[in-house]
């Protein structure tokens, strides 16, 4: 008899029966227990998802067997293991839910650890297709201050349409990433869509990046803290500018929090903890209800409760950043100042699988007026908005932009003073017809790439000019008296909308 013919069934009969067995154990370890006292359906619902585990499961493990015994080539069983997981995690149309590869996870660590090649950009890119009609570009959430991409003038909201020549919108984001990332002192080829109508050429020399936490500087006797990212260091570099504004007797304090993309969500808390004298900052619920959890401030606030705060957002400040600008402003300690916030309110948790891994939405977040700000934002209290340019003006800018005429002035004038900047504004407003105070920011914006940036820039920063004018003209404890809560404004826009008919 020959024992290949009634082995290769036998073995897939065994194979069979081991892997339900198995399945059934995962179903019953991952899915809660059902309630002694629940009612007849929530039972049946229960065992049907039981059920659906098991033949998902099992269907996975048969087919991904069946791949590597039948498919006319060899291939390696990684290949379809990391495919699968992606096509998983693809399937949630979160764009902050994804698997994460072994390049990726070493990425993550490097980013962590402040150690690797880059340009110092935070992007996103959609997993589906978007509501707006747009391809499925990569978008920049925000440059990182002080490294090539901030120097070179890329926005929130900047679209990144090709890498070194290759289409964005055909790319996944861990092929993004690796084009992006890679050897220091190497140049990197961009092609960036602005609005409608903007759309130019950017090269970038990648650096080593190493991301700032915190920057800080008095205004007078307003104390200024720009917050960068939300690292495990943040709260400590946020604790020594108090201390510094403290001995330089400072009367109030500017939290800028534009363009910080977030980070991590107990150093959000932390930060909270320098404004806030206990009390909740923000509370994550998850469809666990045991896995729900409040998060408070310490007690024993470092900044007194009679300074002056404000706060600075714009499109570009997300997540932890988010949650800090809602907590001050629903616990009522500080006024916001700029445009509508980005609107990331979701948790996310990474999990290693031996040397890959996967980043999963585990929960949202609420701030202390029970509102989640996701894919809606938060409002500041005084909006003000840099000039904004027509479409018109975006033809303007942009027949400006490809005549790198600004670069080659900076490059003349490195030290421009602001007379010199004055005038060349002037003479660029004479040719293009473009609003003066759009074209000495981008003017500075470009003589800042080729030094280390100001901590801020009273001149051109009317979002900054209008916190302090808050502050000297006296206003702010009236405004403080009418503040209202995000819960507050919610219900008011719910009511402003016209019934359906």
């Amino acid at each position: 008899m020959n024992n290949t013919k009634w082995q290769k069934p036998f073995l897939s009969w065994v194979w069979f029966v081991a892997t339900a067995v198995i399945c059934v154990l995962l179903s019953f370890v991952m899915v809660p227990e059902i309630p002694a006292q629940g009612n007849g359906q929530s039972v049946l619902q229960g065992t049907t998802q039981i059920q659906q585990n098991r033949k998902y499961y099992s269907i996975i493990q048969n087919v991904f067997n069946f791949i590597q015994n039948h498919y006319v080539e060899e291939i390696d069983p990684q290949v379809i293991f990391e495919g699968a997981m992606s096509g998983m995690f693809n399937a949630l149309e979160d764009p902050y839910s994804s698997f994460l590869s072994e390049s990726d996870m070493k990425d993550m660590n490097d980013t962590t650890q402040g150690n690797f090649g880059g340009v110092g950009l935070n992007i996103i890119k959609a997993s589906s297709p978007r509501p707006d009609g747009k391809p499925m570009w990569v978008e920049v959430t925000s440059p990182i201050e002080d490294t090539p991409g901030w120097r070179a003038g890329i926005n929130p909201g900047d679209f990144i349409t090709e890498i070194n020549g290759t289409p964005t919108e055909t790319i996944t984001m861990d092929e993004v990433l690796s084009l992006l990332r890679g050897t220091p002192g190497e140049d990197v080829k961009l092609m960036i869509r602005r609005g409608e109508k903007m759309e130019f050429p950017i090269t970038i020399t990648r650096a080593i990046i190493e991301v700032p936490t915190a920057k800080y500087a008095m205004i007078g006797d307003t104390g200024y803290l720009k917050l960068l990212t939300f690292t495990p260091m943040t709260a400590s570099r946020a604790r020594d500018a108090v201390n510094e504004f403290k001995t330089k007797n400072f009367k109030s304090l500017i939290l800028d929090l534009r363009n910080n993309y977030g980070g991590l969500l107990n150093s959000a808390v932390d930060v909270c903890s320098l404004f806030l004298d206990g009390g909740l900052v923000v509370r994550t619920r998850s469809r666990i209800p045991s896995e729900n959890n409040d998060f408070n401030a310490k007690r024993g606030n470092l900044v007194p409760a009679d300074i002056p705060v404000i706060v600075l957002i714009n499109r570009g400040s997300a997540s932890a950043s988010e949650i800090v600008a809602g907590a001050l402003k629903d616990r009522g300690r500080a006024y916001l100042v700029g445009e509508k916030s980005f609107g990331k309110g979701s948790v996310q948790q990474v999990y290693p699988l031996e040397d890959s891994g996967f980043k999963i939405t585990t929960a949202h977040y609420y701030t202390p007026s029970d509102v989640n700000i996701n894919k809606i934002g938060i409002p500041p209290d005084r909006e003000v908005k840099f000039p904004e340019y027509t479409e018109e003006d975006a033809v303007k800018m942009n027949e400006l932009i490809n005549a790198n005429k600004i670069p080659e002035f900076a490059g003349a004038y490195p030290k421009a003073d602001a007379g010199q900047v004055e005038a060349f504004a002037k003479t660029l407003e004479k040719e293009y017809h473009i609003d003066l105070s759009l074209l000495k920011r981008m003017i500075r914006n470009e003589l800042n790439r080729t030094s280390f940036a100001p901590v801020y820039d009273l001149e051109y920063d009317i979002q900054l000019q209008s916190a302090l004018d808050i502050i000297r003209g006296g206003t702010y404890p009236q405004l403080m008296k009418n503040y209202k809560t995000l819960k507050t404004l919610q219900e008011e826009a719910e009511v402003k909308l016209p019934l359906a008919s």
